[in-house]
């Protein structure tokens, strides 16, 4: 189907996506003249003969990556098994994960906390990795299992008809019509792992471990 505009609708239309994105502009403007203050240019060089930033990208990626990888794998079984098999209480199960939804992060500090110490992890990327995982696994399985949903049981079924186990099944056939929400996770999944702070800030202590987001912290105690 081919939608015809107006030119002024099209005009207008983009005016109104040049307004929503001037809120945006501002504190990318802000950031840049604050990092220009004092010695101007001076700043970037200071920063950059540390060679500490390379590093704390590093991380950012290794950290983003796995969580990446472990959330995908979680999420995409549990959705075939909640949507496609027949588990007794999946149900209950299913709901119980997305109570997980309401706990805030804040909350699970100080169990964290205790457990990442007990086990030996602290100051490790392990301890923001596991931690960043399970947090984002309910919301993507309540995604994932509607998507899954959408599958007609008929491919499901041929596939057991024909011989194939859950494996095969999952592999050949859910794997692949999930590519479109598989995106959507990785998106949403490495931005939130990027941007995450509050999780480094208290597991890592060493600047070797640290992540981009915490380059203000270091600079600040230097």
């Amino acid at each position: 189907m081919i939608e015809v505009r107006s030119w002024y609708s099209r005009v207008g239309l983009q005016l109104l996506l040049t307004v929503l994105v001037v809120p945006f502009v501002f504190p990318l403007v802000a950031m840049v003249r604050g990092s220009l203050a004092g010695l101007g240019w001076g700043n970037y060089q200071t920063v950059l003969a540390l060679g500490v930033l390379p590093r704390f990208f590093l991380n950012s990626v290794l950290i983003s990556a796995a969580v990446i990888a472990i959330v995908l794998v979680c999420t995409l079984t549990a959705a075939y098994g909640f949507s496609k098999l027949h588990i007794r209480g999946k149900e209950f199960y299913f709901w119980m994960l997305l109570a997980a939804l309401t706990l805030p992060e804040v909350v699970l500090l100080a169990p964290l906390f205790a457990t990442v110490t007990s086990v030996g992890a602290y100051d490790t990327l392990w301890a923001v990795i596991v931690p960043a995982a399970a947090l984002q696994i309910p919301f993507c399985v309540l995604l994932s299992r509607n998507f899954v949903d959408g599958i007609p049981d008929a491919l499901v079924e041929a596939a057991r008809v024909d011989g194939a186990n859950n494996w095969q099944t999952f592999r050949h056939i859910i794997v692949p019509l999930t590519r479109p929400i598989m995106a959507a996770i990785v998106v949403l999944v490495f931005i939130s792992s990027w941007n995450g702070f509050l999780l480094p800030l208290l597991f890592l202590q060493t600047p070797d471990h640290q992540t981009v987001t915490l380059v203000p912290q270091f600079f600040r105690l230097l």
